[in-house]
């Protein structure tokens, strides 16, 4: 741990990352002359501009002294082992599950790197280098420290730090801080991203101690989600669908949290005897190791899905499902007929097994794709979602003759009443401003304007680069 400079004062936060866009959450916070990140995550989006930003950190990353991780999901956490390859060597500081599922989240993205690396090598395609790679990895997660829910820790000299619940994913968390300099104490309370008030799985989310200032996502904050209530309808219907047309039902995932609640409410299905007589693949590899961390974390679950498992101890599991690892056996399915429903990574369609399968299966009329949630600018998903005639995967052109549809229901982001419900449940007459980050500016707009309605004193959305002094 470096020793702070006598000449360095002030609480600062400078924001990097998932600052009027959804992608690449990290945040510098500069209290004592120390300097830590809440999250690490990677840019997501044009492939060229993506490797620009996380391939270059605009700061030394040896002279970070800590992370917080609020949860696994990469473009929180993927671009941790990046930093620890530039000389980052102090603590990441995050909750048990969270450790669990980074373990395999960053392995697979360094595979995945390199795979596609690989694949556009031979193709003859322009190709970019791995960020990094299993060795970058295996350094990273011997810096992570886990820390139980609710237990305040001292971090570095006048810096503390507490994760509560956030009921995003498994592991999840609000990241509250007290920063203490020269005997003045700030806090500040990082949401990360938070989770719906009756998640499918998880508890919902804690509420913290009151902050004097938020850095708040906002990426629903300017929509209103699908009653959860119309999700099993949603897949019944398209499932039977493709049980009718002897079609393919693709559906993008992210492999921890939207995966296993799509196994979760199709293992309902099947239960209640709703379910078609289709056969069900998750094909991923990490999807399947993560729903394994899922059972080992039974703790995170909701009361619901736990009276659910004294009748049925596997929720994510059912007769006709099955779990892929191998190449070979994904490979398989790309010459297998209908009816088929794949669940398979990236959720957004950027990278994985999934552009494998809407490659062969995209010009296919009785191929349906059902995106889940938000998908962000300049990815294949946004551009699936917004109507594209065309799209080019692996660097070809395809016509979209698939059907496409979204489920917003399945959302594990909170919608804008919800995250006014989440950060009204905090006393604003203590709270000086709230920074509104991992959202797009429309959708941020409209949450600024309910929350000021509301007597919220200072709402803004900083822009990538902005330093604030708190």
């Amino acid at each position: 741990m470096k020793q702070p400079s006598s000449s360095e004062a002030g609480v600062n936060i400078t924001f990097l990352g998932a600052a009027q866009t959804v992608t690449g959450s990290m945040h510098l916070v500069e209290c004592n002359g120390y300097r830590l990140l809440l999250d690490c995550g990677l840019y997501q989006g044009h492939r060229a501009q993506a490797y620009a930003i996380n391939h270059e950190f605009p700061f030394d990353p040896r002279s970070i002294d800590a992370v917080l991780l609020s949860h696994a999901h990469i473009d929180h956490s993927g671009n941790l082992p990046t930093l620890v390859k530039r000389g980052f060597r102090g603590v990441i500081y995050t909750t048990a599950a969270t450790r669990d599922l980074c373990a395999l989240m960053l392995a697979d993205s360094a595979h995945i790197q390199e795979s596609d690396a690989d694949y556009l090598r031979r193709h003859g395609k322009e190709v970019a280098e791995p960020l990094y790679d299993l060795s970058d990895v295996g350094r990273t997660m011997e810096l992570f420290h886990a820390v139980p829910y609710r237990r305040r820790i001292l971090v570095l000299p006048g810096i503390e730090a507490a994760f509560y619940d956030a009921g995003h994913i498994l592991g999840s968390a609000a990241i509250m801080l007290w920063l203490t300099e020269h005997g003045r104490t700030v806090t500040l309370l990082f949401t990360g991203d938070v989770g719906r008030p009756a998640p499918v799985l998880l508890r919902p989310p804690d509420t913290p101690p009151s902050p004097t200032y938020v850095i708040s996502e906002s990426t629903y904050g300017g929509k209103h989600h699908q009653p959860v209530g119309t999700t099993m309808e949603v897949l019944r219907r398209l499932v039977e669908r493709a049980a009718h047309e002897r079609g393919k039902l693709l559906i993008p995932a992210f492999s921890v949290g939207r995966t296993q609640s799509v196994v979760y409410y199709l293992n309902q299905l099947y239960n209640s005897g709703q379910l078609p007589n289709v056969s069900v693949v998750v094909d991923s590899p990490l999807s399947t190791s993560a729903t394994h961390v899922y059972r080992l974390h039974p703790e995170c679950f909701s009361d619901t899905v736990r009276r659910a498992m004294l009748a049925d101890p596997d929720p994510f599991g059912f007769e006709s499902l099955r779990y892929t690892r191998s190449v070979e056996e994904s490979k398989a399915l790309n010459g297998r007929a209908g009816p088929l429903v794949i669940i398979s990574a990236s959720g957004m369609c950027e990278s994985g097994r999934i552009l494998h399968h809407l490659r062969n299966t995209i010009e296919d009329p009785t191929t349906t794709v059902l995106l889940l949630g938000f998908m962000a600018e300049h990815t294949l998903g946004r551009r699936l979602a917004d109507g594209a005639e065309s799209v080019r995967i692996f660097g070809e052109q395809y016509r979209v003759r698939a059907r496409v549809e979204t489920l917003h229901s399945l959302s594990a982001h909170a919608d804008q009443e919800e995250l006014v419900q989440y950060l009204s449940a905090l006393d604003k007459s203590h709270v000086e401003h709230v920074f509104l980050v991992h959202g797009e500016p429309p959708a941020q707009a409209p949450l600024a304007e309910r929350l000021r309605e509301l007597g919220w004193r200072s709402v803004t959305n900083p822009s990538r680069g902005e330093t604030v002094q708190v």
